[in-house]
C-alpha cells in the first residue's frame, strides 16, 4: 500500500506545507536524507494547542497536536523531496513539549507523532526518537516536532 493510500485509509488529508515563521526553510534534502525544521501544530493556519502541557493544555490535546505537527512535517518533507512517495522511511523524530515544571509525560505526548508515523509508513515508520520537555516554544505552541526521513535516491 502506498503512503497516499495509507493516509486515505486513515481518513487523513495531508495539509498544505506550512510556511516558515522565521529565517529558515521548512525542509531540506541532503543526499538520501530529508531534514525537516521543527514543525508546529498548525491546522488551517492556526495552532491547535497553545500553552504549557500539564497546566493549560491537557496531555490528550497535546498528543493530538503532536499528530498535527507530524502531518505538517510529512507535508514539508514531501514538498522538499519531490513527492510523498519519495519518502522511504522515518529515521528520527525529535519532539519538544512545552511543559509545566511538574509534567513528566513528554514521551506519551510525542507518541502522537510516533504512532501516526507508524500507521502512515508501516514498519518504515518505526524510528529513533527523543522527547524533550521545555519551558517555552515558538508562538506559545504546546508541541514542536522535527523529523529526519530517508528518501529515494
Amino acid at each position: 500500500m502506498s503512503i497516499s493510500e495509507r493516509l486515505e485509509s486513515l481518513g487523513l488529508t495531508l495539509p498544505e506545507p506550512p510556511k516558515a515563521v522565521a529565517a529558515y526553510i521548512p525542509a531540506l534534502v541532503s543526499g538520501t536524507l530529508c531534514y525537516t525544521s521543527g514543525q508546529l501544530p498548525f491546522k488551517d493556519g492556526k495552532l491547535v494547542a497553545e500553552g504549557q502541557v500539564g497546566a493549560t493544555v491537557e496531555p490528550a490535546a497535546a498528543y493530538e497536536a503532536a499528530q498535527q505537527a507530524a502531518l505538517n512535517a510529512i507535508s514539508v518533507a514531501a514538498q522538499a523531496a519531490g513527492g510523498l512517495e519519495r519518502l522511504k522511511r522515518v529515521v528520527k523524530v525529535v519532539g519538544f513539549v512545552q511543559s509545566h515544571p511538574d509534567f513528566h509525560g513528554q514521551p506519551q505526548v510525542i507518541n502522537g507523532a510516533s504512532e501516526l508515523l507508524e500507521k502512515v509508513f508501516g514498519d518504515n515508520g518505526r524510528h529513533a526518537r527523543s522527547a524533550v520537555g521545555t519551558n517555552a516554544l515558538p508562538l506559545n505552541a504546546a508541541v514542536e516536532v522535527e523529523i529526519i526521513f530517508e528518501v529515494d535516491a
